[in-house]
């Protein structure tokens, strides 16, 4: 099984895709500000929304006076302040991502976002994530079931993560995506952190998949679970519908732009065929960028032969927008 772990220092790398739709969620309706979407007609039934090409699942109970069972509610809450379950539905942020109106919050310690349409078997670029309010101010000073990370000495080795799982064919694929909401692991504390902005979290290492399985644990557990809140907040969720698969000696292609073999070895040739390119770069998929290259003809040899095996992304850019194509190095 494979596990990439997204850091701070890598996690507001974003790729931009030749093929892509991105759930943004600001077309959703709410009727007021500082408010959220709720919904009590179908008791124990998914009344989920969509937006882009996914569908985001939400559960409401209408027991013991009504209440969010899990799933994703999609909000326009701004309180960054107030602490306590009566603000479920707010980002630490107090806003989307790059300041938008909406954004969606997920609650509970297990959810799945479903892939629809042409998005349904391909890869999925990644989204942004933060803490909500709830959870970060839990985090930060404690409440009354959930304990202050770091504790009173602030060397306690709390943390809070986000593993991220694919579905593909009905079948649940072993590599994940992990993201620390929140991490006090480190010998020197200064280095502790609880995420308050908008983060970038790169699922392509994930490859292709009809759905996304989202598993939130924490250190602070008690005899009900844990006792750190179970939410996150999400925007800006883009799939890539390239098409694209690896492991084939064929050339890959993407608006007529080939590159091959793929896997490669020792060389990775690309032929822009009248296509303007300027420049290439390569990134691993812990989003590191390894090697870039000026283009000044219609066709690239790479030397590949120092890279560690593994899967990579070749981005090709001009002025106006760059095409992501996924290669293997063996």
């Amino acid at each position: 099984m494979r596990k990439i772990l997204v850091s701070l220092s890598v996690a507001m790398f974003s790729l931009a895709a030749n093929a892509q739709t991105i759930a943004d969620f600001e077309a959703l309706s709410l009727s007021k500000a500082d408010t959220a979407y709720i919904n009590y007609s179908a008791p124990l039934t998914d009344v989920g929304f969509n937006s882009g090409l996914a569908h985001f699942p939400c559960v409401y109970d209408t027991a013991y006076g009504g209440y969010w069972s899990s799933g994703f509610a999609y909000s326009n809450w701004t309180d960054s302040v107030t602490s306590g379950y009566t603000n479920q539905y707010s980002a630490k942020p107090a806003s989307g991502f790059a300041g938008s109106a909406k954004y969606v919050v997920a609650y509970g310690s297990n959810n799945i976002v479903k892939l629809t349409g042409v998005a349904l078997g391909q890869s999925v670029n990644g989204f942004y994530i933060t803490n909500s309010t709830y959870a970060y101010n839990s985090m930060r000073d404690g409440d009354f079931v959930g304990k202050k990370f770091g504790g009173v000495s602030g060397h306690d080795s709390d943390w809070f993560k986000v593993d991220i799982f694919a579905y593909s064919g009905g079948s649940l694929k072993s590599d994940s995506v992990t993201f620390f909401l929140a991490d006090f692991r480190a010998k020197d504390s200064s280095k502790n952190y609880i995420v308050r902005e908008w983060q970038w979290v790169n699922l392509l290492p994930l490859g292709h998949a009809d759905s996304l399985q989202f598993r939130l644990s924490s250190s602070d557990n008690g005899s009900f679970g844990m006792n750190t809140p179970a939410y996150f907040c999400m925007d800006n969720f883009i799939t890539n519908e390239t098409g694209l698969s690896i492991g084939n000696t064929a050339p890959a292609t993407v608006n007529s732009i080939k590159i091959y073999p793929n896997p490669a070895s020792n060389t990775l040739f690309v032929e822009t065929n009248g296509n303007e390119v300027n420049s290439a770069i390569i990134i691993d998929y812990a989003g590191r960028v390894v090697a870039q290259y000026a283009i000044t003809s219609n066709k690239l040899a790479i030397n590949t032969s120092t890279l560690p095996s593994g899967t990579y992304i070749l981005s090709l850019m001009n002025a106006i927008q760059n095409t992501t194509i996924r290669f293997v190095k063996q």
